[in-house]
């Protein structure tokens, strides 16, 4: 029997950036994606693919006509999803070829990871590879028989046509695959429990820290050579660590990280935000997309890291995140939109990869005029600071304390100049045609937003972020958590229709506990339990002690993955974990606390291997290396007292407190109407009440 053959051209993981042309007004194919609210799959709606959406309509046609998938995942701010579509998608050759053979679905990865995941997972093990867009072919049951990323359209339909060739004339060969690829996407990624005792030792923070400098990069920060990501997770865990245990090449590693994003092309200098990554090694070209859980992340990040180091450019740069983010993502009732795409229209009409942000020398004489010559040196309009094109992007150097020194000028008055030229810059580059929204709502997403106004507020004490963050938990609370308990993962035009995953559950109960710390409001921790206990209801594994990624209640998917490797976003093992450990201190609740413990001592072996895919797992860790403290303030002036004590950068603590009489375990007994008093407390033993915050930090051991 003839072998099939067939050429993948694998495009290695890169986020991708870029969207389509505005779709006409007449339109001469449309297909089953118009219905849905994904500006993704909108954009796929009038191509003369016959689309399908991810649903158990769909697969079920495809029992039915005994026809093979051929599920092609991506998002909105994709690059190379557009190149195919515009190249195959869009191509009527192609489409029928499509057609003809497959049931063809076309998934917004954003909106289902879940889905994601397991076609993902299986690509990798085919090719050792992955990225986006994803194409897999698979049985009508579901299970992958073949799959890759980006491929030309010659090389695609011909693989195409011979896989659907062999299903007609050798389906065993392709049962046989699915048979192999089922087993081992089932396999990937699962945990067991681990049997030995926790033990969990400074030693071995100590030994993953020196393994990690190996890929540190001490000249420019982030890890060492291009592209480089801002992993918001691993610098919060560095930041901890060389907090406590007092190291200064760590620290200084990360306050270079820190700096040099800061002052880099991947944050927008002019209007704030940070694209996905940077395609150089200096943090000056960006893929110019601009994600929602990036600058949530971020903003967390550098709000803390001023908290530990009292740097201005570090707040200067979490105010510039919140501009940035009420500017462009956020909607007036208070929720955030997901992405603003890579690519934009260029002067000649033609979408263009961050034409929006970058200048021409001209431009920018023609608008500063006589401050011309000082922006130059600021913002590196020289050989530095040149793209493509006699394009700029601008980047910085300096802090404005280092250039106001080399170039001789008063610091406030500099600060005054850059004022004058963001705000004129802003003004030119809003003229133009703006990069495309992607307007969809995600809960995971906002949540990570949402605590990242919680800790600007804790570190800025400014009341405007505190009002964003309870617009924000109140448009989950009320419109994405149903009546049943559980969430919804998407809105969009007033509509939610996707139920949420674990990391959605787990980001929502993190940032609740958050809200939490800075209102002494018990409802957001009332909810954040009553959220945890759906999630052990109906995510958790009873044999290995995790949870998994969907719910029991779905069962659409050929089978139930877990998350647990820390990524851009923390893995919703780890962020569940680090809850459960919290939880269990508000709530005196052992489960919660042996869960936690049980889930760290499961990935263990995992973290110690490989410390930056783990560093959620590790701020955990840390949790069980030296001291952990209950801060619980009660009285009249409770908010106030331990707001201001959250001013401080005390990473092994958690808050709570009350303004009455409370039954929570760490609080019940302990109001006065008269006094407002500080108890620093251990597994509910306290110390002798204070209050004065200065002689109650002085109670909290940080070191381990």
């Amino acid at each position: 029997m003839k072998k099939i053959t067939i050429l993948l051209l694998i495009i290695t993981f890169t986020a991708c950036k870029s969207q389509t042309k505005e779709a006409m007004t007449k339109h001469k194919y449309t297909n089953d994606l118009i219905k849905e609210t994904s500006p993704y799959l909108l954009q796929h709606a009038h191509n003369p693919v016959n689309w399908h959406p991810w649903n158990e309509k769909t697969l079920a046609l495809a029992k039915k006509e005994n026809k093979l998938l051929l599920i092609s995942i991506g998002y909105a701010a994709c690059h190379w999803c557009h190149v195919m579509e515009h190249e195959t998608f869009e191509d009527e050759e192609a489409a029928k070829i499509m057609n003809e053979n497959y049931i063809c679905i076309k998934v917004d990865r954003e909106e289902r990871p879940d889905v994601d995941q397991v076609y993902m997972n299986a690509v990798q093990l085919m090719t050792g590879r992955g990225g986006w867009p994803l194409n897999c072919v698979a049985l009508p049951d579901g299970r992958p028989v073949w799959g890759g990323t980006y491929f030309p359209k010659n090389n695609f339909l011909n693989a195409l046509q011979q896989i659907a060739k062999a299903y007609k004339e050798e389906p065993e060969k392709l049962e046989k695959i699915a048979t192999s690829l089922y087993n081992g996407v089932k396999q990937s990624g699962l945990v067991h429990l681990n049997t030995d005792k926790p033990n969990f030792t400074k030693q071995d923070l100590d030994q993953i820290i020196t393994n990690w400098k190996e890929h540190m990069d001490f000249e420019n920060g982030g890890r060492k050579g291009a592209p480089k990501f801002p992993m918001p997770n691993n610098y919060k865990f560095l930041l901890r660590y060389a907090t406590q245990v007092n190291n200064q090449e760590v620290l200084n590693y990360t306050n270079l990280t820190l700096t040099k994003m800061a002052l880099g092309g991947i944050n927008d200098q002019v209007g704030g935000g940070f694209a996905r990554y940077s395609t150089d090694a200096k943090w000056h070209i960006p893929h110019f997309e601009k994600m929602l859980y990036d600058n949530g992340q971020l903003l967390s990040l550098y709000a803390n890291a001023f908290k530990a180091t009292k740097n201005n450019l570090y707040k200067e740069t979490a105010y510039d995140i919140t501009t940035f983010l009420e500017r462009e993502l956020m909607h007036p009732k208070g929720y955030f939109y997901s992405s603003l795409d890579a690519d934009s229209l260029n002067e000649k009409g033609e979408l263009e990869e961050g034409a929006y942000y970058v200048w021409t020398k001209k431009e920018l004489q023609d608008l500063i005029k006589t401050d011309f010559t000082l922006l130059a040196k600021y913002y590196n309009i020289n050989a530095l600071g040149l793209w493509e094109n006699g394009k700029y992007h601008l980047m910085r150097t300096e802090t404005d304390e280092e250039f106001a020194k080399i170039n001789k000028i008063d610091v406030s008055e500099l600060k005054s100049h850059v004022k004058k030229w963001r705000k004129t810059l802003l003004t030119a580059r809003e003229k133009r045609p703006k990069p495309r929204l992607d307007d969809k709502t995600l809960t995971s997403w906002n949540a990570l937003t949402l605590k990242g106004y919680v800790d600007a507020y804790k570190a800025f004490g400014d009341q405007h972020f505190l009002d964003i963050a309870l617009k924000n938990a109140h448009f989950i609370e009320k419109i994405q958590l149903q009546s049943d308990g559980s969430l919804h993962r998407n809105f969009k035009n007033g509509k939610s229709n996707i139920t949420a995953y674990l990391e959605d559950y787990a980001t929502v109960i993190d940032a609740f506990i958050s809200l939490h710390e800075v209102t002494l409001d018990e409802k957001w921790l009332q909810l954040a339990k009553q959220l945890t206990n759906y999630t052990f209801d109906h995510f958790y594994d009873d044999k290995s002690n995790m949870f998994f990624f969907t719910s029991d209640l779905e069962n659409d998917l050929i089978t139930r993955k877990m998350d647990i490797d820390d990524n851009v976003i923390p893995s919703s093992n780890s962020i569940m974990a680090n809850n459960l450990f919290k939880l269990a201190h508000y709530f005196e609740n052992k489960t919660y606390s042996k869960t936690a413990e049980t889930m760290l001592n499961n990935v263990k072996n995992n973290a110690l291997s490989y410390g930056a895919g783990a560093s959620n797992w590790l701020l955990l860790y840390s949790n069980y290396i030296g001291e952990f403290y209950e801060v619980a303030t009660v009285g009249k002036h409770a908010v106030k007292k331990s707001n201001n004590l959250q001013q401080h950068y005390i990473p092994n603590v958690l808050f709570t407190g009350s303004t009455k009489e409370s039954n929570l375990p760490l609080l019940v007994n302990r109001f006065t109407p008269d006094n407002t008093i500080i108890y620093i407390c251990q597994e509910g033993a306290c110390q002798l009440p204070k209050e004065n915050i200065e002689e109650a930090i002085k109670l909290i051991k940080i070191n381990f």
